[in-house]
């Protein structure tokens, strides 16, 4: 397969109508790929699916393995090795096939049943909040995405993530999870410090403490962020306006 992705559309389908799916489905229909089809359990996830991706058949998830070229699992982390397993099992995987997972915990080798039965494996994970909406488009342009996969495969992980509109940023799989816990880490504490903040000004009789403790909280992130950035060779520009 050319890993110029750009130059070869592709059959999408997506396992996983949570927050993530249908956004990167999104993204990808954007970027002229087709949408084969996506599995969708909940009468929510039917919702957002009709929402953000509508007349896009809702499928079971073996059909949507069968009828596409390129296979996006978003789904938790905890349940990738039994689905690949499964799939597995009943002969679902087709040899070539792209399988791509979002969870920024594991690498490839949780896709090894599929591996086996042929598949190319990648994963990426896009290092944003997810709302299940299109604001999220707007969040994944500019952002990273990291991308981990075999050498050879790379390109094609990069190449997606750039036609997402995010810039691929290549994690080692012995890394995965310690990229995973400073991900999980950087969005607990900026929470738990919004609500210490907003809680402790509520309390003294303050109006609207989030635009308060906003400015400051913005502030301190984007100066925090700069120095990041020259530490590390940036470029010296501030960050993107956090949303």
């Amino acid at each position: 397969m050319s890993t110029g992705v750009q130059e070869s559309r592709l059959g999408v389908g997506i396992i996983g109508a949570g927050r993530v799916g249908p956004v990167l489905a999104r993204a990808l229909a954007g970027a002229g790929h087709a949408i084969t089809g996506i599995s969708a359990v909940s009468e929510e996830s039917r919702e957002r699916v009709e929402s953000m991706l509508p007349g896009v058949p809702i499928l079971d998830v073996p059909e949507v393995v069968r009828r596409s070229e390129l296979v996006l699992l978003a789904i938790p982390g905890d349940e990738l090795a039994s689905l690949a397993a499964g799939l597995a099992a009943t002969g679902s995987w087709q040899p070539g096939q792209l399988v791509i997972h979002t969870a920024p915990e594991h690498g490839t080798a949780v896709l090894a049943p599929a591996m086996a039965a042929g598949v190319i494996p990648l994963a990426l994970h896009p290092a944003i909040v997810f709302t299940g909406t299109s604001l999220d488009l707007a969040r994944l342009s500019g952002a990273t995405i990291a991308v981990t996969a075999p050498g050879p495969v790379l390109p094609i992980g990069q190449a997606l993530a750039v036609e997402m509109g995010a810039e691929p940023v290549i994690v080692r799989e012995q890394d995965r999870a310690a990229y995973a816990d400073a991900i999980t880490a950087a969005g607990e504490l900026s929470r738990a410090v919004v609500r210490q903040a907003t809680d402790a000004l509520r309390e003294l009789g303050i109006e609207r403490p989030d635009r308060l403790a906003g400015g400051v909280v913005r502030a301190a992130i984007e100066e925090e962020l700069l120095a990041a950035a020259a530490r590390d060779g940036g470029d010296g520009f501030p960050p993107e306006p956090l949303a």
